[in-house]
């Protein structure tokens, strides 16, 4: 038996090499770098040999340099930065190519000298998601995150660099980032901006001093907005800058700092002040405060005061349409609506109520944040803005923003703007690519032809007895045993008592059973293979199966959504909206369940993660995830097909078990018994042996699971 414990040898090391960088192809010299390793002790020998098998599934030559490099940092290098200087190489062959990824081989002492931005750094593609959510709850305009070349906002997009890293440890910079966000958030929140600010700046002699100074005292204002509106980040932003050593603010500043710091003190404030601390010395910039281009500013708020004014009367006249107005022949009778702000103002924010002929009406949520713009980069609503357009004035699809038809960035060069990125593991690699798949919703093209009254009308006797079982599960009573009080005995808990008491044991008290009505709050994500293996009976069978569930669930009461998944490379996966999770079961529907199609490839990570995610946004006690395939994962020509496919999809099966989702798989492939186990467990799957017998099947499968 061999030891573990000691050295490889020179030749099976090599032989090692030669297999995972193809030496038969490739022609790699792999003598000289297996004679390096063996004079290794045999847990850095396992250690680079595994680190060099993963970056071979990824890119032979990327594992063969680093192999190379690796050796020669290994004694005064950290493990933990020699696996992110090679996760980095992959992530940027992934993203940029061999060239990028073969320069972060080279270039392994600049990694390691900046290796702390990867460690303790926070990466916005990592934090993005969680500050967009904490900035979209905060009042105000409705705004974007972007990853920039530095901290700033334009108004409307607020950006980041990719790396934040000038704290020691990961969760203060974090930190940091969440107060940049919060400090860009509170220049459009507290009206940082006004449409003519960088026209008076530009009055002054050095533009640029005027500036700084303009910064500096916006931000001893905008602390003292944030300290009131959001007083725990407050103390994290002081803490921070108590940490940075950036408390120090010149003597001659704390009387502005004193009037800025007033609830009531505007931006007027500060280029009043502005006249007094221009000569003054100018205090060092603090950490989360960023830069301020009024360049920027000024191009993105004269587009959108226009937009926006254009935007709100077309809107404000489709309103009227709705409430069944009709306009005068001129613009002195034409209906005008009026503004009232609501009494419970939120730090100084009101909330609007729309007035018609002395009627107050509540606004849609679109026009209501139509008005808070409006109002602030205007500080009040002008008259002219509240005048509905006329018939024919404005095109409103000329203003709002439209959402890229999915089919067309297929057209032409390929972009992916409008997408949503997932990871997808990489068993090879044991890590995840990052952004690796670039998913986009679709809708089901709508068939209005009768599908679904012929169904009905064929599987009429099933319908009945469906709708039958699923009202008495909706009403039913579930006996509870072992009660302390209850309405009848339970035998097995009594004869199990009177036998403890027969060894001198202490005699439980639950004795009795009692019928109990169990409420249900059950939401269901059904995802449905629509990939080009289904074309015919298995595509028929599904839609069937749908149109019956639906039925069912209708009559039970259970919130559920179905979606259909396809896809082809991970630059095309795509999910199909069918029924969302709180749209109604109508006309709509009908016809896009009856519109269900072979698409392409049966790429399913993606799916499950991004129907994961919308589970996650339901709240319900039970949530269950029900797949319906007729085979295992497969894509085309991406190293999908095979171990990789099913690992990403396992993994990302496993990611939503952990989230609360309980994942199960309705198949029709024979040969599932070989891979499903592996994938859902022994017991999360069926297999149906007929395609024939699936409508009959899945009602009665969706009754087990939820009962």
């Amino acid at each position: 038996m061999a030891d573990d414990s000691l050295p490889l040898a020179a030749g099976q090391i090599e032989k090692s090499l030669e297999a995972w960088l193809e030496v038969e192809f490739t022609f790699l010299r792999v003598d000289t770098l297996a004679a390096e390793l063996s004079s290794l002790p045999r847990h850095e020998q396992d250690f680079l040999l595994n680190w060099i098998r993963r970056s071979a599934t990824t890119n032979i030559e990327i594992a063969y340099q680093f192999a190379r490099r690796a050796v020669q940092v290994l004694a005064h290098m950290d493990r933990r930065v020699i696996e992110a200087w090679a996760l980095h190489a992959m992530d940027t062959y992934d993203r940029a190519g061999l060239r990028p990824a073969l320069q972060v081989i080279q270039d392994v002492e600049r990694f390691a000298q900046f290796s702390h931005e990867h460690a303790a750094g926070a990466i916005f593609g990592d934090v993005s998601g969680i500050l967009l959510t904490f900035v979209r709850g905060l009042s105000g305009r409705q705004l974007k995150l972007e990853e920039g070349d530095a901290v700033y906002t334009d108004s409307e997009i607020l950006y980041l660099p990719a790396v934040i890293a000038r704290m020691p440890r990961a969760e203060d910079n974090f930190q940091l980032c969440k107060a940049m966000v919060a400090f860009l958030w509170a220049q459009t929140r507290f009206r940082s901006f006004r449409a003519n600010l960088f026209e008076t700046l530009a009055t002054y002699p050095d533009h640029q001093r005027a500036r700084a100074q303009f910064h500096a005292l916006e931000t001893l204002r905008l602390e003292a907005c944030i300290r009131r509106e959001l007083p725990g980040l407050s103390r994290e932003m002081r803490r921070l800058k108590a940490e940075l050593h950036q408390e120090y603010l010149p003597q001659e500043w704390d009387p502005w700092a004193q009037e800025l710091a007033r609830p009531e003190a505007t931006a007027e404030d500060s280029l009043r002040l502005l006249a007094e601390a221009y000569p003054a010395p100018i205090p060092a910039a603090v950490c989360y405060q960023g830069e301020l281009r009024l360049e920027a500013v000024a191009n993105t708020m004269a587009a959108r005061m226009e937009r926006e004014k254009t935007l709100l009367r077309v809107k404000l006249a489709q309103l009227l349409e709705e409430l069944g107005k009709q306009k005068g022949g001129d613009g002195d009778t034409a209906p005008r609506f009026e503004v009232k702000p609501a009494q419970d103002e939120q730090a100084g924010l009101p909330r609007f109520e729309l007035i018609l002929d002395d009627m107050p009406i509540a606004p849609p949520e679109g026009v209501r944040q139509l008005l808070t713009s409006v109002y602030l980069d205007w500080g009040e609503l002008p008259p002219e803005h509240l005048s509905p357009a006329g018939p024919g004035e404005y095109d409103p699809g000329l203003f709002e923003e439209k959402a890229k038809d999915p089919d067309e960035v297929w057209q032409g060069t390929y972009h992916e703007e409008g997408a949503t990125f997932y990871p997808e593991w990489d068993f090879g690699r044991q890590h995840y690519r990052k952004n690796w798949c670039v998913m986009r919703e679709k809708d089901v093209p709508p068939v209005h032809d009768g599908y679904v009254s012929k169904v009905m009308q064929e599987y009429s006797g099933l319908v009945k007895h469906l709708r039958r079982s699923f009202e008495a599960m909706r009403d039913e009573d579930r006996l509870l045993k072992r009660q302390i009080h209850g309405d009848d005995v339970d035998i097995d808990a009594l004869v199990e008592a009177l036998s403890d008491a027969h060894d001198g044991s202490e005699m439980t008290d639950r004795l009795f059973t009692r019928m109990h009505r169990t409420e249900r709050n059950i939401a269901v994500m059904f995802m449905v293979d629509m990939s080009g293996s289904t074309k015919g009976w298995i595509n028929d069978a599904e839609r069937e199966s749908l149109v019956l569930l639906c039925e069912a669930l209708e009559t039970l009461g259970d919130r559920y959504a179905i979606y259909g998944f396809s896809g082809i490379t991970r630059k095309r996966c795509e999910l199909y909206r069918i029924k969302r999770i709180e749209e109604p079961y109508n006309e709509e529907v009908r016809a896009r369940i009856s519109g269900i199609r072979p698409q392409d490839y049966t790429r399913m990570g993606f799916a499950i993660r991004h129907l994961t995610r919308l589970l996650g946004e339901v709240e319900a006690r039970t949530k269950l995830l029900i797949t319906l395939s007729d085979g295992k994962p497969d894509d085309y020509h991406d190293g999908y097909r095979g171990p990789y496919g099913i690992e990403d999809t396992r993994k990302a099966l496993q990611e939503a078990k952990r989230s609360g989702v309980h994942p199960f798989c309705i198949t029709i492939d024979r040969e599932a018994k070989d891979y499903l186990p592996h994938l859902y467990g022994a017991v999360n799957y069926i297999v149906i042996d007929e395609i024939r017998k699936l409508p009959f099947k899945v009602a009665d499968i969706y009754r087990n699971l939820t009962t």
